[in-house]
């Protein structure tokens, strides 16, 4: 009987899951959007909620809490500083998961999770500037 194991083992030892779930975690605190398969983002969902709690309680112990979490510097100071404020006014909720079909090769159901009120202009914004950045470097060289 599995009585009072909550959680999908997803196939993954737990070391595994738990960074899995760091990582996905961090990606979507910093790209306010993923695709994942639907098991997974259902997983995530209350995660990222708490993580968002936590941020908008906002003290050092919350802080130090995130990053043994997700240990990603730059995701925990934009949870702290961007989502806490975004997010003061709303109590619970700040994530959706969204159907989105299915995946081609092994037709996996597969999910958007976003953050809800997101700011579109997240979404790829570390690779639009890497390669702006490299892009000048190339300008200097010629």
């Amino acid at each position: 009987m599995r009585h009072a194991k909550a959680g999908r083992k997803l196939g993954r030892t737990p070391s595994h899951r738990q960074a899995m779930f760091a990582n996905m975690a961090a990606s979507l605190i910093r790209h306010e959007q993923i695709s994942t398969t639907v098991p997974k983002a259902k997983e995530l969902k209350p995660l990222v909620d708490r993580l968002v709690t936590l941020g908008k309680r906002g003290d050092l112990h919350a802080r130090r809490q995130a990053i043994s979490q997700i240990r990603d510097k730059e995701a925990v100071s934009k949870l702290f500083d961007t989502l806490a404020e975004r997010y003061r006014e709303r109590n619970g909720g700040y994530t959706r998961v969204l159907r989105a079909g299915f995946r081609s090769g092994d037709s996996a159901p597969v999910a958007v999770i976003e953050l809800v009120d997101r700011d579109p202009e997240a979404k790829g914004a570390e690779d639009r500037a890497r390669a702006a950045a490299e892009a000048e470097g190339e300008g200097e060289e010629n």
